[in-house]
């Protein structure tokens, strides 16, 4: 497919970077001219210097022969401007990303419907969304939802005390009759690898699993991850209280928390006071240490920094779980800090461009894709697919089933049940199959469900 992205920057280079890797054929517009000459340096793309928002340069861009158009510049008018125009070229698929809730609130005059547009993403919202769910299960640095919420895929990092430390993969096979989930993946010193029986998990190593709802209470209580039953209702810091920091305290209002934003703004702290029902609000600094200690952040359950500053994030959350926080998330906008904040102690490090990227991506799929995550780091993505009568596979057991390398399925769900897939496990017509890949096996994994 022919892709068309406006603007470069860390949502757009990321898209770039994706979809030239899978073989499209991408054209970015910006109008820095050396920023793009980096990009282009980089990736197998073509890139035009200019306004993505003018005829003229979309035109010089190949716009009538563009499949999917997409616009991720930081200026909601530009974005949106740009789909219209694009519009009027009869592009198939449109896509901007808008912070303003005049287009993306409940109440938006200007809805994607009424602007004729596919998607409209918010990266704040859908940051915020992310860091909830993470925030709502103990241990975890990444969780994605699948099947309405019922599969889920969760990232674990492994303690030199943890039960499964020096276990290799068919050892924990042997657990499954207790334990239902399947590791799809260890992230290990920066490599990815699709485990096989005889690979052992190892202290520091990062694992992704998939597991059903029903059966995450079992798996935590293996892990050693159990929630604290000291508090009937655990304690959460929220630091910054920008629309990403009213948002996750609302949602985890709802949900039984008590909630403490620190914002060091006087006037914000009013308007937060005047949204939020239940949420103490602290006019402090996220380093004031001996506030947040007065305020009880050694009981808190979970600390979460989400100024728009890293440094800022990454200081706090480490002041805060030496001084008693369980959990500490921080949101991360830099790539290279992305990969050093763990390092550091910090439990889980959240990307906007990710949150954004994934809820892009899916636009572009080829195939029967209903839903898909980016896993940050190992450039892998979690994808469900509807698999069609007459897909590659219906009907053979996994284990003889020439699935591609790079690639493996975590859970499948048919109507009456789910089944974490072992060897003997065959895809039926109808069924939702979450798949793990890499993604140099992406276009055939794309192959095994096509429309």
């Amino acid at each position: 497919m022919k892709i068309l992205v406006v603007g470069g920057g860390q949502v757009g280079h990321f898209l770039c970077e994706r979809l030239s890797t899978e073989g499209h054929e991408v054209v970015l517009i910006d109008r820095s001219g050396d920023r793009l000459k980096d990009i282009e340096d980089r990736l197998n793309i073509l890139g035009i210097h200019g306004n993505g928002a003018s005829a003229e340069v979309l035109e010089q861009a190949g716009i009538k022969s563009v499949d999917i158009f997409i616009a991720v510049t930081d200026m909601d008018e530009i974005n949106i401007m740009a789909c219209l125009i694009a519009r009027e070229y009869k592009i198939k698929t449109l896509v901007a990303r808008v912070k303003s809730i005049e287009y993306s609130g409940e109440s938006a005059v200007l809805s994607k419907e009424k602007l004729g547009i596919d998607l409209l993403i918010n990266p704040d919202d859908a940051v915020a969304d992310e860091i909830v769910k993470i925030a709502c299960r103990t241990g975890s640095f990444d969780v994605a939802e699948f099947v309405e919420g019922q599969i889920q895929f969760i990232g674990y990092r492994i303690a030199p005390d943890s039960p499964l430390c020096d276990l290799t993969l068919k050892e924990l096979g042997d657990l499954h009759g207790m334990y239902r989930f399947i590791v799809t993946a260890i992230s290990r010193k920066g490599q990815t690898i699709i485990p096989r029986g005889d690979d052992t998990i190892q202290a520091g190593d990062s694992i992704f699993i998939f597991a059903h709802q029903q059966d995450l209470p079992a798996i935590q209580y293996l892990l050693r991850q159990e929630q604290s039953k000291q508090r009937r209702h655990p304690r959460a810091f929220i630091l910054g209280g920008g629309s990403i920091g009213l948002r996750i305290a609302d949602q985890l209002e709802k949900m039984g928390f008590e909630v403490r934003l620190v914002e060091r703004d006087l006037q914000r702290c009013e308007a937060l006071a005047a949204k939020l029902k239940r949420t103490i609000i602290l006019q402090t600094e996220g380093t004031d240490i001996r506030t947040l200690i007065d305020e009880g952040v050694k009981e808190a359950e979970v600390f979460i920094a989400v100024t728009d500053n890293d440094e800022t994030n990454i200081l706090s959350s480490l002041l805060c779980k030496k001084y008693g926080a369980k959990r500490t998330l921080a949101l991360i906008n830099q790539p290279e800090f992305l990969q050093l904040a763990p390092d550091l102690g910090i439990d889980a490090c959240i990307s906007p461009r990710l949150a954004a990227a994934g809820a892009i991506l899916k636009y572009v799929r080829r195939g029967e894709v209903i839903s898909m995550a980016a896993v940050e780091g190992s450039d892998a993505e979690v994808i469900e697919f509807q698999v069609k009568k007459g897909s590659r596979g219906e009907g053979i057991q996994l284990k003889d089933l020439n699935f591609p390398s790079g690639a493996i399925i975590g859970a499948i769900v048919r109507e009456g049940g789910y089944e974490i897939p072992s060897g003997e496990s065959r895809l039926k017509s109808g069924d939702r199959v979450v798949v793990f890949a890499l993604p140099k096996a992406l276009p055939k994994v794309e192959g095994f469900f096509p429309r």
